[in-house]
């Protein structure tokens, strides 16, 4: 088995929704519940699910923003705090990320400059190399970033997540403000540096196109648990759990005739969970037995599906 990262058990995530007078909480948001996760080294893990299943929740609680309310996330003793090298962040709008008061050397070099304070001129030739790095020419290191494109902030944006040597990187729909031209660019350049550096990646996307093309593994989420996880190919082409198959089915595709009116399509709310199986309201496939609280359970084929049923066993 490969060396974990990153290891959360039994992980909730709860906030206030709802307080009394006297300021007591009476109701909440429960936006992760019993989430069970390990990262592994050198892995692409990719995080796939609709809006509202708590993906967002998750990259901040990766990235130490926000604490579990319950239950247990761990790094590998090798991996440093994450606010030092151990975690970084690469986000959706490259443009609302960077500092448009500061020139983009300063920007790149930014977390160097938090953990060790190092002179101007280290940080400028560190700039320099890492700008080499993700296709940035150095001479227009002391730009703004609006005189950048998209693409070409997206670089940059990379560029300072690799000045804090990280042992993982967090991206946060990583493509989904560009062009569909320099998406591909974009894909290519973190496979590469991938590669290079040993790194390893948890690509939280809607892109399944995206996922596909990053991921050694993936997680569907659904309503703050993971519902699958296995070999991506194995969860994207053969889906078991009822959800992943329905988040398939959505893809569009080139040709394929539609089906009709979808079924119930609704995320129910997250601040009264439902009982039992969290999708049994949305499933064709419910029945006795699914009214009970589901868990993960192992597939022969080395993936996990949220689903007692035996049909996906």
């Amino acid at each position: 088995m490969s060396e974990a990262l990153l290891e959360l058990n039994d992980v909730h995530v709860n906030f206030p929704a709802k307080t009394n007078w006297r300021g007591k909480v009476t109701e909440q948001v429960h936006a992760l519940n019993g989430l069970d996760l390990r990262v592994e080294r050198g892995e692409t893990l990719g995080i796939v699910g609709e809006s509202g299943c708590g993906k967002s929740t998750l990259a901040k609680l990766l990235m130490g923003m926000l604490k579990p309310s319950t239950g247990q996330l761990e790094l590998a003793r090798s991996t440093n705090s994450w606010l030092g090298r151990g975690m970084q962040m690469v986000f959706q709008d490259p443009l609302s990320s960077l500092d448009p008061r500061l020139p983009v050397w300063r920007s790149i070099t930014e977390p160097v400059w938090i953990q060790s304070r190092t002179s101007e001129k280290e940080r400028r030739a560190l700039a320099a190399s890492l700008a080499a790095q993700v296709g940035i020419r150095p001479e227009y290191l002391d730009r703004p970033p609006h005189a950048f494109s998209g693409g070409q902030r997206q670089r940059i944006a990379i560029a300072r997540a690799l000045s804090g040597q990280p042992d993982i990187m967090v991206l946060d729909e990583p493509t989904s403000a560009l062009d569909i031209s320099v998406q591909a660019q974009i894909l290519n350049l973190l496979v590469e540096l991938q590669r290079q550096r040993n790194l390893t990646y948890v690509l939280i996307s809607h892109n399944v196109s995206v996922v596909r093309h990053m991921s050694d593994r993936v997680a569907v989420m659904y309503l703050g648990q993971i519902v699958e996880l296995g070999e991506a190919k194995q969860v994207l082409d053969s889906p078991k759990h009822p959800y992943t198959q329905l988040l398939m089915e959505s893809v569009p595709r080139i040709g394929a005739e539609l089906d009709g009116a979808p079924g119930n399509t609704e995320l129910p709310g997250n601040r009264k969970l439902p009982q039992g199986c969290y999708f049994r309201e949305r499933c064709p496939y419910a029945g006795a037995g699914c009214e009970q609280p589901q868990g993960l359970r192992e597939l022969g084929s080395g993936g996990a599906v949220r689903c007692w049923r035996k049909l996906w066993q």
